[in-house]
């Protein structure tokens, strides 16, 4: 063989080698199955949240999975019934209220069952019952915070009408609003309590205290997922409950990704709390069970506050086949 030729063909094989691993990370970056899983806007809990995508878990099962981020769940509902989203992870009210309107939405797992919420106000308001004539600050119709204000205030036998609400988008929004000023109270996440001081608000009520049978996550698929991706959604789930396992044993990781997702500073105390306090009170279930009896607990309440007509059977919200599969899938 002359020279030209065995240079040619050595050449021509130290080309394949270099671009034999390409190829095949090319391959297998196209076997992941997108999955569009929809969240709450990232705050301090951004590290138990984003875990899922950011640490890989989807990968593990074969998916890529995409978080796309909403100022209120009720909105990421929407999104997921106009197909926008394959699932969305928000508290159970307003599948439970959906049912109740002809369905369309079930239960796969609730993740984070423990209700890390509170409810924030001016130093001078003192009690639930000092809310009568104030002005409170929600969001949207069905979404968490506004469900769960509807809870409280019928423990404490206040009328609905004997509260201003202002529908404000995040989390965020509203806890500015209240340290500004422009509203008394508003609903928001516990994360803010470490700043809470120095914004000249008060912590009025916990709601983990105040009402504890009420679920904070639970991921909602819609009839449509279930029937096209059943297989996928079993592999979502195993990922999350990797991703959970993995972010309750590993601190500083938590706190890193939430400060990442948030902008948020090293020192700043907001994620580093939400951490300690999901262990102190156990908030978070990496085996993503299905609480019926909380379930039942909340349509009841639904049912008193109006926002059900009438009791619905929780059992036909949940589907328990595709996270029984999923711990399969991550042993259990």
């Amino acid at each position: 063989m002359r020279r030209s030729s065995i240079e040619g063909t050595l050449r021509a094989a130290w080309i394949a080698a270099v671009l034999a691993p390409l190829t095949v990370a090319s391959v297998h970056a196209e076997e992941l199955k997108v999955w569009r899983h929809g969240v709450l806007e990232a705050k301090s809990d951004a590290g138990f949240v984003f875990m899922v995508a950011d640490g890989g878990f989807g990968k593990k099962q074969g998916l890529d999975i995409k978080i796309l981020q909403f100022k209120g769940d009720a909105l990421a509902l929407r999104a997921m019934l106009a197909d926008e989203l394959d699932s969305y992870e928000g508290n159970p009210g307003a599948p439970i209220i959906a049912a109740g309107h002809g369905g369309g939405v079930k239960i796969a797992g609730c993740y984070w069952p423990g209700l890390t919420y509170a409810i924030y106000s001016k130093p001078g308001i003192n009690s639930v019952a000092d809310l009568k004539g104030k002005t409170f600050a929600l969001s949207s119709p069905g979404s968490l915070p506004d469900l769960v204000v509807r809870a409280v205030l019928e423990k404490h036998n206040i009328p609905l009408n004997d509260v201003h609400f202002s529908v404000m988008g995040s989390d965020a929004d509203r806890f500015k609003a209240v340290s500004a000023g422009i509203v008394d109270a508003g609903a928001a996440s516990t994360g803010f309590m470490p700043i809470a001081k120095k914004n000249n608000v008060k912590l009025l009520v916990s709601i983990h205290d105040e009402v504890p049978n009420y679920l904070r996550f639970c991921i909602n698929v819609s009839d449509k997922t279930l029937k096209e991706r059943g297989d996928d959604l079993a592999h979502f789930l195993a990922a999350e409950m990797g991703a959970q396992r993995y972010a309750l044993s590993h601190r500083a990781a938590v706190i890193a990704l939430a400060n990442k997702m948030t902008s948020a500073a090293p020192d700043d105390p907001r994620a580093a709390f939400v951490f300690d306090e999901v262990k102190h009170v156990s908030a978070i279930d990496p085996e993503l069970k299905l609480p019926v009896d909380k379930l039942d607990w909340m349509q009841q309440l639904f049912v008193r506050t109006g926002n059900l007509k009438e009791p619905i059977d929780v059992k036909t919200l949940i589907v328990p086949e595709p996270r029984e599969r999923a711990l399969k899938l991550v042993g259990k």
